[in-house]
């Protein structure tokens, strides 16, 4: 479910806790003014909760993997390698450092092909991306094991699966970088805004200053006369969104718990009659969306129209496929890395996802699953 269906009166509490408190919406500075700084605070629980010991939070998830290659040191005409099932913004954030992107695709996890990953890599290989997608963890041993023995870094893109774990430890913790997103469709919301985790601190170092025009926040200057060693851009996260994100935080445990409930329902009342996508070994999702087969066009619309008859969508397949399958990304993409997108684009457009929503009742899902099976 995402974090929008529970907003209630304690964000806006918060928000009017921080006019309070002197308004001030700005990260930095303004002491005399203020009386918190909550992006701060923010960064501070995320790393308790997620057992992490840096967190940035920036301005979306995008930014995130911008931030995160540029610390991991991509420079133009360096290669990076991700998956055909993805979001976009992956890919944008690989070009506007004039990388390339190279894309490998998926299993019937939905996440990086190991097998092709380790295919793929060259002597121009900086970095890896696998994409955590809607819920379910890629294949992080192999995918782990395959970088190490290659010396590539690895940066988590975990934008869809905030939450799930991989050998017991939150995904986006696993890589030398990760990152989350937080607009308003995902299982923590700040309207906008994003996460970078990491171990390093030098990797944290240069992500914090580049993220805020370099500004190295010497505590013995002033801001007007901060010490700086590298440029950087504005990427910075309004205090309005960190007071948001911590009481979205403390929803986490109860979201997760709900997802489970829901996808639970729908799991054993058809898992005998379709393949379900598959989930790795050693893996708990966050249970975001529930994504099953049905290779017969016939009977897959038959089942479309029945999930839209029970006033439920599909959450990016096949909705938004155009959005989340490299196959069709002829207008960023050379058509070499299109071409070799086509056997996700096959396997994607047997699947349907249905979002997991705390809004609908167990019993709807029940119901759901139901009138998919009256088909047969």
């Amino acid at each position: 479910m995402p974090g929008y269906e529970l907003i209630n009166y304690k964000e806006r509490n918060a928000v009017n806790k921080l006019f309070k408190e002197g308004g001030v919406l700005f990260a930095h500075g303004f002491d005399k003014l203020r009386k918190k700084y909550h992006i701060r605070e923010f960064e501070k629980k995320c790393e308790k909760y997620f057992k992490i010991k840096k967190c940035l939070a920036v301005s979306s998830g995008t930014a995130a993997i911008k931030i995160g290659l540029k610390a991991l040191g991509v420079k133009e005409g360096d290669e990076v390698i991700t998956q055909a099932f993805n979001f976009i913004a992956t890919i944008e954030a690989i070009l506007d450092l004039k990388a390339r992107p190279i894309i490998v695709n998926v299993n019937n996890t939905l996440n990086m092909d190991p097998n092709e990953l380790e295919k793929s890599i060259t002597k121009k290989t900086k970095v890896v991306i696998p994409v955590h997608m809607l819920g379910f963890s890629a294949q992080m041993s192999e995918i782990q094991k395959i970088c190490r023995k290659k010396n590539i870094k690895i940066l988590e893109d975990n934008c869809e699966s905030v939450g799930a774990k991989y050998n017991n430890k939150f995904l986006g913790t696993l890589g030398h970088m990760g990152i989350f997103s937080f607009d308003h469709g995902k299982i923590l919301t700040t309207g906008e805004g994003g996460l970078i985790l990491t171990n390093n601190f030098k990797l944290d170092k240069y992500a914090r200053e580049y993220h805020d025009h370099g500004h190295e926040n010497n505590p013995k200057r002033s801001r007007g006369k901060d010490t700086r060693s590298i440029y950087g851009f504005n990427y910075r996260m309004t205090e309005l969104q960190g007071v948001i994100g911590k009481v979205q935080l403390t929803k986490l445990k109860f979201i997760l718990k709900n997802n489970k409930v829901r996808y639970e329902t729908l799991y054993q009342l058809i898992k005998n009659k379709f393949e379900i996508r598959n989930n790795p070994k050693n893996s708990t999702p966050n249970y975001d969306t529930f994504i099953f087969f049905e290779k017969n066009n016939n009977k897959r619309n038959q089942i479309l129209k029945k999930i839209s008859q029970s006033n439920f969508g599909t959450k990016n397949l096949p909705d938004a496929i155009n959005w989340h399958c490299s196959a069709y990304w002829d207008h960023a993409l050379p058509s070499k890395q299109v071409r070799k997108s086509e056997r996700t684009k096959k396997l994607l457009s047997s699947a349907i996802a249905i979002p997991i929503n705390l809004k609908r009742s167990v019993k709807d899902y029940k119901k759901l699953a139901k009138s998919i099976l009256s088909i047969y």
